[in-house]
């Protein structure tokens, strides 16, 4: 997304639409950071979520300086790996076997949470628009339509150090968009990234502590268990009732072939 094309909008809709959007794609790289890594067996990573809200003052300096500045919330951490080597080869030379497939493991996680955040907020827009959003039309070049742009130069930072043919680094990204994709579209995690985007928005300090925004995913991804009980409670009911209903009338014309 252009940023700072959109800024230039000084509506109040406008600003909060911007905000919406950048609060998804934040909340998106939280999610895949915390849930992602959880769901493949990885260590926790400590990350925070730093917020900064929207200067009316759409034409400050603060909006024309560089583009990282153009944030309400921004991702701190969360990397499982801090410091890039210079090749996964070299990393790993004295590796056994089964260390290098984690370290591997480690590598495609930190890609797969750089696009859940674009891939998220393109979600949220298809959604918006009442659009359909598939890997067949959103492309790993449109995310950049999707503020994506820093994310996906660190993907490819990441997969120079991997690979060092350009069509196996194209197989692998979209391999690993498709991961990301299939991440952000799975209903408990795209619950847990809108509760968590809600929750930055409403959000009064300029900091949300990393134990804050687990209990915040996890809440959220509980919510599709909690609908699905409610929704088995309810179809048993259902059941119970048409059963009752059914039982009624034979009894009752039994009864009147008694009279």
């Amino acid at each position: 997304m252009n940023r700072i094309h959109n800024l230039k909008n000084t509506t109040t809709l406008a600003h909060q639409e911007i905000s919406r959007k950048i609060a998804i794609h934040e909340a998106g790289h939280a999610a895949a950071i915390y849930l992602g890594n959880q769901q493949k067996g990885l260590p926790p990573v400590f990350f925070q979520i730093f917020i900064k809200p929207l200067n009316n003052d759409v034409q400050s300096s603060e909006f024309l300086g560089n583009p990282s500045d153009h944030y309400i919330a921004k991702v701190e951490g969360g990397r499982l790996i801090h410091t890039l080597p210079s090749s996964l080869e070299e990393a790993t030379k004295d590796f056994s076997a089964a260390q290098k497939h984690t370290y591997q493991q480690v590598f495609e996680a930190d890609i797969i949470n750089l696009l859940a955040g674009p891939l998220a907020e393109a979600r949220y827009v298809a959604l918006c628009d009442n659009e359909p959003i598939n890997p067949e039309l959103l492309t790993v070049n449109a995310l950049q339509n999707y503020g994506g742009s820093s994310d996906l130069e660190i993907a490819n930072e990441y997969l120079e150090c991997f690979i060092d043919s350009d069509e196996l680094r194209e197989r692998k990204m979209t391999e690993l968009f498709l991961a990301a994709f299939d991440f952000v579209s799975k209903r408990p995690n795209w619950l847990a990234i809108t509760a968590l985007a809600d929750s930055i928005l409403a959000h009064k300090e300029n900091v949300i502590e990393c134990n804050e925004i687990i209990d915040i995913l996890e809440s959220g991804s509980r919510r599709m268990a909690t609908s699905q009980s409610i929704a088995s409670f309810e179809q048993r009911s259902g059941v119970k009732t048409a059963l009752k209903i059914q039982s009624a009338p034979t009894r009752a014309t039994h009864n009147s072939n008694r009279l």
